[in-house]
């Protein structure tokens, strides 16, 4: 039976399975309200290079472990966070901000990844076998890896960093973002009695730690989230190194409309996901290009389902999709996007604005109206709750529009018309590409960027592959014959 964990207190970070103190503590605050959480450790630089040096000891017999035993502590890893699930839930909606029935989602799906995950073996490949030889691909794992977890999804895109990092043999760190540290905290507290001391480690501090992570000379890899100007530190950093680095990084999604769809199907869909999260994903339809023949009937649909679906508020309201923005600084990046909608002219479907008298960091939806292609809130991703949707006619032409920025996470096209639809997301650039769906993910399917989005995959067999190095084994036959 797994024990309970106490989501107010945080003794500190997370070292070779012991809680190790900092003189140093920090809180964030509930997005929702305001009001100041729970104070946690603020790493230094000798707690990093402890977690380094135990991660390393720990290593040589984690990766001797065999896959079944790996296997079998990922499973047991997965019932004790399930048995922990509702407080972790209820913590996820207080640091985060977003509604319970998504923490609900999102811890659920975690628990999906990490037992998928404890199924999946990166195998030796057979290039050639004759009588003469045998040529082996192998994938041994690399050693430190360090997780580094941004502060919208820090429950799934952490121990979806954990759990590949250690099926293929490594050990790791995790380091929440400084405005979500509980969750992750608590995470590596849980795993404190399953696994070997050294072999999961989480290390909680300020902006220091991340740049400490990448340049440390005993980290061999680093999985980062977040977004493109931090990416590019984070690729520059590990080069000093040559450290081996994922990149999942901002996206701006689009979604393109076929004139053929039934607007009341897809619809919804679209439109919830638009705003799921506050818009605070980074695989989310960003960019909603409808055919000029039913462009009006689907925006009016649209904000007519947004008014009466899309409720704004806290996230333990019932019925609640748009929570708050994370942060102060996010909320001011968003409040500018919206600022733009006098300042530059742009014509609204639907009036969103910073909630007055609110407490928390609350922006209501707001729909743009068929801005200019080079428009702020077409060009730049908001992650915030506010969506341009344009207008267009020409397959050709819509589709050079959905690939003429530098970011490429996801894409969309919607159509009755499968072959067209698979003609068209076939010419995307794009990580991920769906027909008829968006924002759809699976513990044993690829997910990364194209161009400026990211830089490798994570998840699937080759996602697993990036936390290994590949080694050609050639083995002679017949030598002393």
């Amino acid at each position: 039976m797994a024990s309970r964990i106490n989501i107010e207190t945080y003794p500190g970070n997370i070292i070779n399975n012991e809680f190790v103190p900092t003189p140093t503590t920090r809180h964030s605050i509930d997005p929702a309200t305001g009001k100041p959480l729970y104070e946690v450790p603020v790493a230094r630089k000798e707690d990093l290079d402890a977690a380094v040096k135990h991660a390393r000891a720990s290593f040589k017999s984690w990766s001797a472990t065999s896959f079944e035993d790996r296997s079998k502590l990922l499973l047991a890893y997965a019932d004790a966070v399930e048995a922990n699930r509702t407080d972790i839930e209820r913590l996820q909606t207080m640091e985060q901000g977003k509604p319970l029935s998504l923490a609900q989602t999102e811890v659920s799906m975690a628990l999906t990844w990490l037992r998928q995950f404890a199924t999946m073996e990166v195998k030796s490949e057979v290039i050639e076998d004759t009588e003469e030889r045998t040529i082996y691909s192998t994938f041994p794992p690399l050693g430190v890896c360090a997780a580094i977890v941004p502060w919208n999804w820090p429950i799934l895109l952490g121990l979806g960093k954990v759990g590949p990092a250690l099926m293929t043999g490594n050990t790791v760190i995790m380091k929440p973002s400084p405005y979500t540290p509980y969750c992750d905290l608590k995470l590596g507290e849980i795993a404190m009695s399953i696994f070997p001391p050294g072999v999961f480690q989480v290390l909680s501090g300020d902006d220091s730690l991340g740049p400490w992570i990448t340049e440390h000379p005993g980290v061999d890899m680093v999985s980062f989230t977040g977004s493109i100007p931090t990416g590019k530190r984070v690729a520059a950093s590990c080069a000093k190194t040559l450290k081996r680095y994922v990149l999942e990084l901002g996206g701006n999604d689009a979604a393109i409309v076929c004139d053929d769809v039934e607007i009341s199907k897809c619809l919804p869909k679209i439109t919830t996901l638009a705003f799921l999260n506050s818009g605070q994903i980074c695989m989310l339809p960003k960019r909603i290009y409808v055919h000029e023949k039913i462009y009006d009937q689907f925006k009016d649909a649209m904000v007519d389902f947004t008014k009466n679906n899309i409720k704004t508020g806290g996230g333990f309201e019932a019925d609640v999709v748009v929570g708050p923005i994370q942060n102060s600084m996010q909320f001011e990046v968003v409040k500018d996007m919206y600022s733009q909608i006098d300042k530059a002219g742009w014509k609204t479907a639907l009036d969103g604005k910073a909630r007055d008298g609110a407490e928390g960091y609350f922006m209501e939806p707001a729909i743009i109206d068929n801005p200019p292609e080079a428009s702020r809130i077409v060009v730049e991703e908001p992650f915030g709750p506010i969506v341009p949707i344009m207008k267009w006619s020409s397959d050709d032409d819509v589709i050079e529009r959905a690939n003429a920025l530098e970011t490429g996470l996801g894409a969309s096209v919607w159509s009755r018309d499968l072959f067209r639809a698979e003609k068209m997301a076939r010419q995307l650039s794009a990580g991920s590409v769906w027909v008829n769906s968006h924002f759809d993910v699976a513990p044993n399917v690829p997910f990364g960027g194209h161009k400026e989005s990211g830089v490798g995959m994570e998840w699937g067999i080759e996602g697993f592959k990036h936390f290994t190095n590949t080694r050609s084994l050639w083995v002679w036959k017949k030598t002393f014959d």
